[in-house]
């Protein structure tokens, strides 16, 4: 029975290195490390296993061959020395023995090899057939039973025992219900059995190591599915509130610049709009990366992620930049899933910063937000002349990653993103995002 490891074993089973650390870890105990490294020889040297068993099993044969069923000491007492051990079956044995060293690599041929030299033996010994060679053709017959498929082994071994045994009764001079002849049918019986119960009892643990490692396959995969999600959603939230708040500080920063000289209220007005902004950047850059620290963190920022709720302090951060918003929502705005409310809240400030970027001077934005039994619509539209900017170029840095970022977190809703020039001059995004979806009482 294996012992349960004590507390004192708990570090070696999880040390780095050292060869009785990786063997605790695998076996559990000694034993079982002992009997892994055993199975690991015997895979590594089957051709000395084979000749060792080989030599065992032509010396059990000659034993066999001079022993006496009946000694002087009793019945059921053998003794040696009682018979003679003729030539025949001294080369005989030598053969069958001989090819058991093959039994791996050919079991089919050893096993008809030793069945016919068992047989030869019957014939050349019919005054006293008790044919020690028969145990070759028994340790054959195991191996074939052991490394082939059941229907096989079920056939091969059937047609074994029936000559075998046939053999012994038609050769020999006693009945033929005699315990020689009874004993062949069963030691043939029970090797062909042991061996499809050893092949079965290998497939059973091939199979489960196969499960457990298929099941660490699949865990790490999964790990580092998740792992890369993740980060993509902490790297969509960080691009989303840098690039409208640094945009926006962008903004008044030249306005400061700008009027420095002639204006110095407007500059001031314009610097403490650039605090405001560095504020806001900093305090939702702070709860962002938050989500990077332990859940048992008591210095992790604990407040809601944005929403829709907010939407006025957004909008008016771009009102005070330059930019008019034209703000239209339901008058009486009904609790939104907390994905959906954020998605749509970064939806709009990722919009209004493309616009505020892109879109020119002079340029107007309008907000639409519609709210159905089964969707919520959010659409952003404004009249600038700069719309081409908004896919990346000529106005952007090379192609940015709002409008995928955006895409990413509709596609995540199973929602949709529409997006593009406006007929009349201008762009436009509208996402539609499904509300039946999300779980009840997951709401803001």
């Amino acid at each position: 029975m294996t012992a349960r490891p004590s507390p004192t074993t708990t570090p070696e089973r999880t040390a780095p290195s050292g060869s009785s650390a990786r063997c605790r870890t695998a076996g559990g105990t000694p034993d079982a490390t002992r009997v892994a490294r055993l199975r690991q020889w015997h895979r590594t040297h089957a051709l000395a296993v084979d000749a060792a068993v080989a030599v065992v099993a032509f010396a059990a044969i000659l034993c066999g061959a001079v022993a006496a069923p009946h000694g002087a000491h009793g019945p059921h007492i053998p003794r040696l020395g009682l018979r003679h051990l003729t030539a025949t079956t001294v080369v005989l044995a030598a053969l069958a023995s001989g090819a058991l060293v093959l039994r791996r690599r050919m079991p089919r041929t050893v096993l008809a090899a030793t069945c016919g030299l068992t047989v030869v033996e019957l014939l050349a010994q019919s005054g006293d057939p008790r044919a020690p060679v028969a145990g070759s053709a028994v340790i054959a017959l195991f191996t074939l039973a052991s490394r082939t498929d059941r229907p096989t082994t079920w056939r091969v071994g059937a047609l074994t025992v029936v000559v075998l045994t046939a053999a012994a009764m038609f050769f020999g001079h006693r009945p033929w219900y005699a315990q020689e002849n009874l004993a062949i049918f069963a030691w043939t019986g029970m090797a062909a059995a042991a061996g499809d119960a050893v092949r079965s009892r290998r497939a059973y643990v091939d199979a489960i190591r196969e499960r457990a490692e298929r099941a660490e396959r699949t865990r790490e995969e999964e790990a580092r599915r998740r792992v890369a999600e993740e980060r993509l959603r902490i790297a969509r939230e960080l691009h989303d509130v840098v690039a409208h708040h640094i945009a926006l500080v962008n903004v008044q920063a030249g306005v400061a610049s700008h009027v420095m000289d002639n204006r110095p209220d407007q500059a001031k007005q314009a610097l403490a709009h650039v605090r405001e902004a560095s504020r806001s950047a900093l305090e939702e850059l702070r709860a962002t990366v938050g989500l990077l620290r332990q859940s048992d963190d008591p210095r992790a920022p604990t407040e809601p992620a944005p929403g829709l709720g907010v939407l006025d302090q957004l909008i008016d951060g771009f009102v005070r930049a330059g930019l008019p918003v034209d703000l239209e929502r339901p008058a009486a705005p009904q609790p939104l899933p907390a994905s959906v409310d954020l998605t749509a809240y970064r939806v709009v400030q990722e919009a209004l910063t493309n616009v505020r970027k892109h879109a020119g001077d002079g340029a107007r934005a309008a907000v639409r937000i519609v709210r159905s039994e089964t969707a919520l619509t959010v659409t952003v539209r404004d009249d600038g002349t700069g719309g081409a900017g908004q896919e990346g170029a000529p106005h952007g840095s090379g192609g940015g990653h709002g409008l995928i970022g955006m895409r990413e977190r509709v596609s995540a809703l199973r929602g949709t993103v529409v997006t593009g020039p406006r007929p009349t001059g201008g762009f436009q995004v509208r996402v539609t995002l499904p509300l039946n979806g999300a779980r009840a009482g997951e709401t803001t």
